[in-house]
């Protein structure tokens, strides 16, 4: 790799916020972060003071994007919830009610073939390793990869209908305001 290519590219990923502010910082900091965290921690992470990161901490736990627990130090962790509400919102704001539907029904056909393929109603319901041993076709890997994009179609679909729901309960409410 030429040495422009490098200086043009991403920053390494154990220095990926350095040329953010250091709100941005702690804030890239807990999307990453996976488990409860002390403030001093996260500091340490966004390269600033403890003080400072307990302000925007505080901050980021009145906002819901953090969980605070108390004790001694308290510590934080990122609010799945909270990213969870905020993408559906945003597919809700992003594509029509037609969009939508489309995206379930695609994501449904996709998970009832893995599910006729499996012969089961889910992916945790799949033994991967009999699976490989019953098949000629499919190596482990492959079902292991099957069945990861299966959950996802699970996961997505009720993403896009959650967000269906909200466009629709949204214009009902404007037609009857």
């Amino acid at each position: 790799m030429a040495e422009t290519d490098a200086a043009d590219g991403p920053p390494p990923f154990e220095n990926a916020f350095s040329g953010d502010d250091v709100e941005q910082r702690i804030y890239g900091t807990i999307l990453q972060t996976r488990e409860p965290t002390t403030a001093s921690a996260i500091a340490d992470s966004a390269d600033c003071d403890p003080k400072t990161a307990r302000k925007y901490l505080g901050w980021f736990d009145e906002l819901g994007i953090v969980t605070r627990y108390d004790g001694h130090p308290a510590t934080y962790e990122r609010n799945d919830a909270y990213f969870e509400w905020r993408r559906i919102n945003q597919l809700a704001a992003d594509q029509s009610v037609e969009d939508l539907q489309d995206h379930v029904r695609e994501l449904t056909t996709r998970i009832t073939e893995y599910e006729t393929t499996y012969d089961a109603a889910s992916p945790a319901a799949v033994d991967a390793v009999a699976a490989a041993e019953d098949s000629d076709e499919r190596t482990i890997d492959a079902i292991y990869s099957d069945l990861g994009d299966w959950a996802t179609a699970r996961e997505e679909r009720d993403r896009y209908e959650r967000a269906r729901q909200q466009l629709t309960d949204g214009e009902r409410e404007q037609a009857s305001g």
